[in-house]
């Protein structure tokens, strides 16, 4: 996995708020398009750019945008973000723009993503990783940066070095990025942060900030903290200690008080979430382990009853 310059072209699959994050901050120093179905949105984007709200004021970026990648040539990069069930279909419909050099790179919520990619490219080609930003739609080409932090990746065999070129180019775009060799370690860690608190957000239809200051959220999600501590430790693939989890979930959640999460934004739009491989990948793991996960399971149902709730418009 070698770049022979410091500029990558990159596609990005999906212009929601995390590709916008990332696709606007990357085209700092690449060639960055950014691939969406929504047409409104992609024009809005070649006309305007991509507006991202900081605290210290809005930054516009100009990568471009398209509804098809047809005439656009193998990329170095192909970063996946649109929604965990629309992956394949994504990485189907852009094919073409995958040669045997090309990296592919998911920062998805949630575990397991990696199988789909391996059906267009090898594991010495496949990027899995972990990001602390977060980010929501104000409106189409607009977003709100809530939070920042790390971000890790790996590779899925070989020496994570491999993937050190992509760490670098972040860092560089203004995301600080490093190579982990336990990538793994570092999915379950945001994995906390999205099953113990996202979820809540969107049950409770709150930003983060309030599932910190109110004591009953603040108890569901020490709660869910808990199991899925459990659940990661008996998995293996690290030892994490449930109060230092606890005391890390609050550290974000103080810092990115007024932030939205992706799960909040479905159930307000009624579309369909990805709680299935968020908390509902802890209960899939729960359950081949051997291990009691009843709140992740209540979380799981309560967000699927309120999906179907606004879907058939019940007040």
């Amino acid at each position: 996995m070698t770049f022979a310059e410091d500029q990558l072209n990159i596609t990005i699959l999906g212009a929601g708020a995390m590709g916008s994050l990332f696709g606007g901050y990357l085209s700092r120093k690449n060639n960055v398009w950014l691939v969406d179905v929504n047409a409104d949105r992609v024009a809005r984007i070649n006309e305007h750019g991509i507006k991202i709200r900081e605290k210290d004021g809005d930054a516009v970026f100009h990568p471009s945008a398209v509804t098809s990648t047809q005439g656009l040539e193998t990329m170095d990069l192909v970063v996946v973000f649109v929604k965990a069930m629309f992956t394949e279909q994504a990485l189907e419909a852009n094919r073409h723009l995958i040669g045997k050099n090309t990296c592919l790179m998911t920062l998805q919520n949630g575990t397991g993503h990696e199988e789909k990619l391996l059906r267009f490219a090898d594991k010495r080609h496949v990027v899995i990783g972990s990001t602390q930003h977060n980010s929501s739609i104000i409106e189409d080409g607009y977003v709100n940066h809530g939070g920042g932090g790390e971000t890790y990746i790996g590779v899925l065999e070989g020496d994570e070095s491999l993937a050190q070129p992509i760490a670098d180019n972040m860092t560089s775009c203004g995301f600080p990025c490093s190579c982990s060799k336990n990538v793994k370690k570092q999915i379950w860690s945001k994995l906390f942060l999205n099953t113990a608190a996202s979820s809540l957000t969107g049950i409770l239809q709150v930003p983060l900030g309030f599932i910190f200051d109110d004591p009953n959220a603040h108890f569901l999600m020490e709660q869910l903290a808990r199991e899925a501590v459990s659940v990661a430790n008996a998995e293996g693939f690290a030892s994490f200690d449930a109060a230092e989890v606890i005391e890390g979930i609050c550290d974000v959640l103080r810092n990115a008080r007024d932030g939205y999460t992706s799960i909040y934004a479905d159930i307000k739009s009624g579309a369909h979430s990805e709680v299935d491989t968020i908390s509902g990948s802890v209960v899939e793991i729960a359950k081949r382990l051997g291990v009691e996960v009843p709140y992740h399971r209540m979380v799981v149902a309560l967000v699927h009853a309120m999906e179907n709730k606004i879907q058939n418009q019940i007040n």
